[in-house]
């Protein structure tokens, strides 16, 4: 079974330990007012603050996108404001968790083959399953009919690759980046960074797989003409053309996580113009496949539709039952799992750098931080860069290091030892959106970003924090 699991789908939060401390920073006595704004604008990014819903700097704000602020000034404020502090916060948003890879087995087209642990025990399974059917068939074969089932085995999934890789070079070709391919359980996943452009696109980089299972069927059926039957490379040969047939068809029911589902959703999303919806309709016929999976297959069996005996035993019963729940519960996350992702895709142009950014005051190095927070406050601003002499900025003052210095401190520690060098990694553009502004985050994971105007000139500092936050409410928001 294949599911191109990857398309560049964002992770919903970070594995990493938080090391922020968790104290609220206590307010400046310095500005009783600390909320108030002044007509000045050091970066030139006139109107209110992030904080304020007036003003220029506010108007181009993605409704919805808002970073969870809530009118506190940089010293009012502390590492989660306004949400729930969570595992991982203040980092940059990343893709679910994916699986652990398992063995590195190549790199064909430059794309990472693994072969994950439950490889193994299904391997396992086939030896002894196609091992007692060599018994019936060659019974002179012995205890080698176990090294022959497992020679199939191998065989089997090697198609499976040539199935995938059939993915890959589509995608490669229509330039989508492919994280990896990975050989499981219950088959093999492609796992494609980014989504096609155009539902004909879809509709090929889904196709090529079946269609390859296909052609890899008719090769095995060609090759078993010359072959005698009842030998071992007829065996051989007969199971891996019946395997791949099996493979082919299967993917190419209509329904998500299958190939056969993505070209429904490629087909809808052409009829209607909207990808979002041929992804709820080809997921909904999943799960109803994932139902039909669950109670048809074991009926099947029973039927002896497959040419086996109807009078089948319990535990064959039980065993057909057990396959059936983990085959349809497959299908139905995969087909919930396209759902959430595509529900993420409508939202994430929300997650705009420019609406998400703090405004900032410029600070010279050996401005006490007590001054700097006056500043802050006064210009209605929420972050620090530390400029020189001529005004280019240097270093940006980390939020969880203002929260770690005591209010009676605050005059005597300068702000050069609070902050944090800017690299260039952490110069982003205040044009960048969605899963380009996403990527370019998690390329130089920070807890701060300077945000530039195409002219170099200083727009503000974005929050990894802010980011996260908004991030969040996007999955959360019905499609």
């Amino acid at each position: 079974m294949d599911v191109s699991g990857g398309n560049g789908q964002p992770r919903s939060g970070s594995d990493e330990p938080a090391d922020r401390p968790e104290a609220p920073v206590t307010p400046d006595p310095d500005n009783p007012e600390p909320g108030r704004e002044t007509d000045h604008d050091p970066h030139g990014t006139e109107g209110a603050s992030p904080e304020d819903h007036g003003g220029n700097h506010r108007e181009d704000r993605t409704p919805g996108a808002d970073p969870g602020h809530d009118h506190r000034s940089l010293a009012h404020s502390g590492t989660g404001t306004g949400t729930a502090r969570s595992k991982g916060r203040g980092e940059p948003p990343q893709p679910p968790a994916e699986p652990g890879g398992g063995i590195l087995m190549g790199r064909p087209f430059g794309v990472p083959v693994y072969v994950a642990p439950s490889w193994f025990l299904v391997a396992a399974l086939i030896t002894w399953v196609f091992g007692g059917q060599l018994d019936q068939v060659l019974p002179e074969l012995g205890a080698l009919r176990y090294l022959v089932s497992l020679f199939f085995a191998v065989a089997f999934y090697a198609s499976v690759l040539v199935h995938e890789l059939a993915h890959t070079v589509a995608a490669l070709r229509f330039k989508l980046p492919v994280r990896r391919i990975q050989l499981q359980f219950f088959g093999g996943v492609s796992e494609i960074e980014k989504e096609a452009e155009t539902p004909g696109r879809e509709f090929i980089l889904a196709f090529v797989g079946p269609l390859l299972s296909l052609i890899l069927a008719g090769l095995f059926y060609l090759a078993l003409k010359p072959v005698q039957p009842g030998t071992v490379p007829g065996v051989l040969l007969a199971g891996l053309m019946i395997s791949n047939l099996i493979v082919a068809i299967f993917n190419l029911l209509p329904g998500l996580p299958l190939d056969g589902g993505r070209m429904l959703r490629a087909v809808v999303w052409k009829i209607t113009g909207r990808p979002m919806t041929g992804t709820v309709a080809a997921a909904w016929v999943g799960r109803a496949l994932a139902l039909s999976v669950l109670i048809g297959l074991p009926l099947l069996n029973h039927s002896g539709l497959f040419g086996g005996d109807a009078d089948i035993s319990s535990m064959d019963t039980v065993t057909d039952a057990l396959l059936a729940a983990i085959l349809a519960a497959i299908i139905w996350t995969g087909a919930g799992n396209s759902l959430r992702m595509a529900r993420l895709r409508e939202h994430l142009p929300e997650l705009s750098a420019r609406t998400l950014t703090r405004r900032a005051v410029p600070v010279e190095t050996d401005t006490p931080l007590s001054e700097a927070l006056r500043r802050a406050n006064a210009a209605g601003a929420r972050a620090l860069v530390v400029v020189d002499a001529d005004g280019t900025p240097l270093s940006l003052v980390r939020e969880s290091a203002i929260v770690g210095v005591p209010e009676h401190r605050r005059p005597w520690v300068a702000v050069s030892g609070l902050a944090q060098d800017i690299t260039d990694g952490m110069r982003v553009s205040a044009e960048l959106s969605g899963e380009e502004l996403l990527d370019t985050l998690r390329a130089a994971p920070a807890t701060e970003y300077l945000v530039l105007e195409e002219t170099g000139e200083i727009y503000g500092v974005l929050s990894a924090a802010d980011v996260e936050r908004a991030f969040v409410k996007a999955m959360a928001r019905p499609a």
